[in-house]
């Protein structure tokens, strides 16, 4: 009888010990749901092109997966089409501690909702607001493009190159004359044909712009900054044998017979350390303007392919890049 009974009170022991187990694995799986919803909640709402650019929205969509990653916040996302004000409005509504836009093409309709939430912290990608919520970050993009410039006079054998911009805003405006102004440092007397697509999403229209550009101009080398318009563009630059220079990302991979380099505006570096700036300032900025360049390491060019500097060559950049990241060079932009 003894026996039975203590295996009994075994039984029963090791049957409260498997509860407490299961009572403290459900407490544990509750308190990491808890700390996932108390991360600093981040919406951004991408361009009307949206993700799959394989430039400005997938970098910014990057910077925010790495701060996730790291498990200092959450995040999520809206390709608003043509309508930005609901989006950021959604997110608003919902109460997300940051909200981020993406360049001056939905900039009214971020400041729209902002003002309507004074209370909203948001951040502005490539343009400045005068509301208060609203902090920014611009690039000096013009700076890397400008280094652009340098490698496409280098590699033109015609003296005759190209901009192929996706709409013809202001930030595409300061990629353009940095472009130019590089170019003219190396051939003074080098032709550059300037094209605006109206479009950052049709990439069939940049191939036939490109076509122009090449078949009708006699451009050989052609700086292309237009989304998936300039997707398109890149593959028929590379289907009749001339150069290209792409832009935000490393697009190499794109036309890998084609591209000299691509500017990279580190847009997903800027995004990832201004989030965690905002985690760590207690959901605040202490810039409400962030502006960076090649000084800052926020734009450049990747590394060269398809093209094989000389000694003097080199150096030429080389100078030229120092002058620029020091301010010795100054790039003229005229809105």
């Amino acid at each position: 009888m003894k026996t039975n009974k203590n295996r009994r009170a075994g039984l029963g022991l090791t049957i409260m010990m498997i509860l407490t187990v299961l009572i403290l694995g459900a407490c544990s799986a509750n308190n990491t749901t808890t700390a996932t919803d108390t991360r600093t909640k981040v919406g951004i709402v991408l361009t009307e092109v949206g993700l799959g650019d394989r430039s400005f929205n997938d970098a910014a969509f990057d910077g925010l997966v790495q701060a996730r990653n790291e498990k200092s916040i959450v995040f999520d996302y809206r390709e608003p089409g043509d309508n930005a004000e609901a989006a950021f409005e959604e997110f608003a509504e919902v109460k997300f501690d940051l909200i981020i836009g993406l360049s001056d093409a939905v900039q009214a309709d971020m400041e729209k909702v902002a003002a309507k939430y004074p209370d909203q912290q948001f951040l502005m990608i490539d343009s400045q607001s005068e509301l208060p919520n609203i902090a920014s970050i611009s690039f000096r993009a013009e700076e890397g493009s400008y280094l652009a410039g340098v490698i496409a006079a280098m590699a033109s054998t015609e003296d005759h190159v190209g901009f192929l911009g996706g709409i013809e805003i202001p930030v595409l405006r300061n990629f353009e004359q940095g472009f130019k102004q590089g170019v003219l440092a190396v051939k003074p007397n080098a032709t550059v044909d300037v094209v605006y697509a109206g479009d950052f999403g049709n990439a069939d229209l940049g191939e036939q712009l490109a076509a122009q550009m090449i078949q009708e101009k006699g451009a050989d080398v052609i700086y292309v900054a237009a989304g998936l318009t300039g997707v398109g563009a890149l593959t028929e630059i590379q289907k009749l044998g001339k150069y290209a220079i792409g832009v935000d990302t490393d697009q190499f991979f794109l036309a890998e017979k084609a591209i000299l380099t691509s500017m990279l505006k580190n847009v997903d570096v800027s995004i990832y350390n201004a989030v965690n700036t905002f985690v760590k300032n207690n959901h605040t900025f202490p810039q409400k303007e962030i502006v960076e360049g090649l000084a800052e390491k926020a734009v450049g060019l990747t590394a060269l392919h398809n093209i094989t500097l000389s000694d003097e060559q080199q150096q030429t950049f080389e100078d030229l890049k120092a002058k620029i990241s020091s301010g010795q060079i100054k790039i003229t932009l005229d809105q």
